[in-house]
């Protein structure tokens, strides 16, 4: 029984975290594309920085709406929302505005004005709604349907799904441009297709159309995933909840954990007069303040400009790339070395040891750029492997586990809402940085921005690790663990 519910769980949480891995590849994908953007739409670095960072302003908006959504529909209603904005997304982004007779000819269409350059926005800002409402919904409804010693582990999957998105861009990225070769990006008269329009031509184009059947998989299994039983009991159906819950954990267990839940459901108020309540100051200001420094680090810019930042050391687009892949593969390795300690060290000393790395190598890479190395991979790499298996995965875990049933959705939409707008603004300014401070002045600055995470960390973030949802929320309530 218990190996069956424990693999009906892993299926659940896998097919929630599909979003995240579609975060992880968009977030990679149009990495390879900027170069080929920067010449097709002819950006300078300020419009290129919006093109980037135009889906993360589509993730605030989505961190919004999940907060209103999430609590009145479900958390399946509101990731089923999400995969179908991800999945129009993936089709808009491919598909230029011109397209409207034989493919054959389609290349021959100009696709640089300034329609298409603002269609090609508006899709990255409905994708970036997909993502926001996934960042906040996915980590809620895994946190609520595991186990208390197991939470930590699983929501964690979330965060490694994000990074195996960003392999996986990293590689499509490097295979599709090998595949193109010299034509890569040159636009020509002679009629070779569709696909060479798009994966040669117009190659940007192929490299966003590949999100395409992993969102429409991402759509397609969440129809046949269960409603977050914590949230049935919320809205009165705990004949329905119960039998999720003895799937997942068996009769008597489910039982018992029914009653707890029913007991704190009972006591909470619900919408926002209960998030400014005195005993909830605390992880309101955790679940705003942490998210914001993970992205004050730089993570998002380096993942959205991985091959620019290493071609300003490399001076070769194929090392770049290669070193871009290699970014990925440390960033997913990191974060399984996350999910197998979360629950046999906690998240404060994850938290406090790879918070501490993350500002050591940001400071190693500014230093190597100020002296002109091409060895400014190793420490770059260090960075992301103490992202990886600190701010990473823990902050979600955090977030999504620190806040009461009935306002979980709202709580944790502000606190994704949080780490959003961090994101957005450095990976709208990152291009700038890099050409008025420099590489070198860009990541002194991000080290600097990461030093008092460390001293908050301490100060507040208490260790969750094996308690259970409601005993967390009456911490909170107590002061103390029972």
């Amino acid at each position: 029984m218990k190996k069956k519910s424990s693999l009906y769980l892993l299926t659940i949480s896998f097919v929630s975290t599909i979003g995240g891995f579609l975060f992880g590849y968009d977030t990679a994908i149009i990495s390879g594309c900027n170069s080929f953007l920067q010449s097709h739409f002819d950006l300078s670095a300020a419009m290129l920085g919006w093109v980037v960072s135009s889906a993360l302003l589509g993730t605030i908006v989505g961190c919004v709406v999940s907060g209103i959504i999430t609590d009145r529909i479900g958390r399946k209603n509101a990731l089923i929302v999400a995969a179908s904005c991800l999945t129009i997304s993936a089709i808009g982004s491919m598909l230029p505005p011109q397209f409207l007779g034989n493919p054959e000819h389609a290349h021959w269409l100009t696709s640089d004005s300034t329609f298409a350059f603002n269609f090609l926005i508006v899709f990255r800002l409905i994708g970036g709604l997909g993502v926001g409402i996934t960042s906040v919904v996915a980590p809620i409804y895994i946190s609520e349907l595991t186990k208390a010693e197991s939470r930590g582990k699983f929501v964690s999957i979330y965060q490694l799904s994000i990074t195996l998105g960003i392999l996986l861009a990293f590689l499509v990225d490097w295979i599709v441009l090998n595949g193109a070769g010299e034509a890569a990006g040159v636009i020509t008269n002679e009629a070779n297709g569709f696909w060479s329009w798009l994966f040669v031509h117009e190659i940007w184009r192929g490299m966003f159309g590949t999100e395409i059947p992993i969102a429409l998989l991402f759509l397609t299994l969440l129809f046949f995933s269960p409603k977050s039983p914590r949230w049935l009991v919320s809205k009165g159906r705990k004949d329905e909840a119960l039998v999720i819950m003895t799937r997942i954990s068996g009769k008597e267990e489910a039982n018992q954990q029914m009653v707890e839940i029913n007991k704190m459901v009972a006591e909470e108020e619900g919408g926002i007069k209960e998030l400014f309540k005195p005993f909830m100051r605390t992880p309101l200001m955790i679940g705003i303040l942490l998210p914001m420094f993970s992205h004050l680090s730089g993570i998002a810019a380096i993942m959205y400009f991985a091959p620019n930042i290493l071609n300003e050391s490399f001076q070769s687009v194929e090392s770049s790339f290669l070193g871009a892949v290699l970014v990925g593969v440390v960033n997913s390795v990191f974060t399984f070395v996350a999910i197998m300690n979360i629950e046999r060290f906690g998240r404060r000393k994850l938290l406090l040891v790879g918070v501490t790395g993350a500002f050591l190598s940001l400071t190693g890479v500014g230093i190597m750029f100020a002296l002109g190395s091409n060895l400014v991979i190793i420490p770059l790499l260090f960075y992301v492997a103490s992202f990886a298996f600190s701010f990473g995965p823990v902050v979600w875990v955090i977030i999504s586990e620190i806040f009461p049933t009935r306002i979980r959705g709202l709580a944790v939409s502000i606190g994704s809402f949080s780490l959003m707008v961090t994101g957005f603004f450095i990976t709208l300014t990152n291009p700038v940085f890099i050409k008025t401070i420099e590489p070198s002045g860009t990541f002194f600055l991000y080290g600097i921005l990461t030093l008092p995470a460390i001293w908050f960390i301490w100060k507040f973030v208490p260790e969750t690790k094996g308690k259970t949802l409601e005993e967390i929320e009456r911490y909170w309530k107590n002061k103390k663990w029972d």
